[in-house]
């Protein structure tokens, strides 16, 4: 036997989640995350991309593994920092910098490390040790080219190392890889990142 609801019951509760709807609508909208919530919701801003170095194939100016990227709000925007202070933007001003990550490219004399090369060379030319030639380890090339490559295993093994770019350049820099390219990132356990037990009361 199904049991029956009364009909003015669920009416009641129909109008009670109307309410509670529209009254969490407006308290979103006029609390204080309410102005957070909408400009993220209607996308009111705009990031430039950051400028491409050609040789480095990183973002211009960048310093300590980070480079800035001015991002300008839309037109007819108005913010109010915490201080009651408001900023009117026109579409032109920047608004705040971002900060995007980038890489260590050291050009020094030369014309830096292209992953694609040490790749190619590594694939044809590994056996004879051009690889590690090119990557400044002379004496893993010269080994390498002694022994033909390890008979082929040590050829196969830095192929590889070089290709998951584990096996980089002496000098510490890294490869240089089209900015929009492909690149490997390596995952490590920081105090950031370390996923802490839980202790509860």
């Amino acid at each position: 036997m199904a049991a029956t609801w009364p009909s003015g019951l669920v009416a009641t509760e129909a109008v009670a989640a109307q309410l509670l709807g529209v009254l969490w609508f407006v308290s979103v909208t006029t609390g204080p995350w309410g102005a957070a919530a909408i400009a993220a919701a209607s996308s009111e801003e705009t990031i430039k991309y950051p400028k491409i170095n050609d040789a480095t194939q990183e973002p211009v100016n960048c310093t300590n593994y980070t480079a800035h990227v001015p991002c300008f709000p839309a037109p007819n925007i108005t913010c109010k920092d915490f201080g009651g202070n408001e900023t009117h933007f026109t579409g032109n001003e920047v608004g705040f910098l971002k900060p995007v990550s980038c890489r260590n490219v050291l050009i020094l004399c030369r014309n830096g490390y292209s992953y694609k090369v040490a790749v190619a060379l590594s694939l044809f030319l590994g056996w004879l040790g051009a690889d590690r030639f090119y990557l400044g380890y002379p004496a893993l090339g010269l080994l390498k080219f002694c022994t033909v490559g390890f008979c082929g295993i040590g050829s196969l093994i830095d192929f590889i190392l070089i290709s998951m770019q584990i096996v980089g350049p002496s000098d510490g820099s890294s490869y240089i890889i089209d900015y929009y390219g492909t690149r490997l990132t390596r995952l490590s356990i920081t105090n950031e990142t370390f996923r802490k037990t839980q202790l509860y009361p």
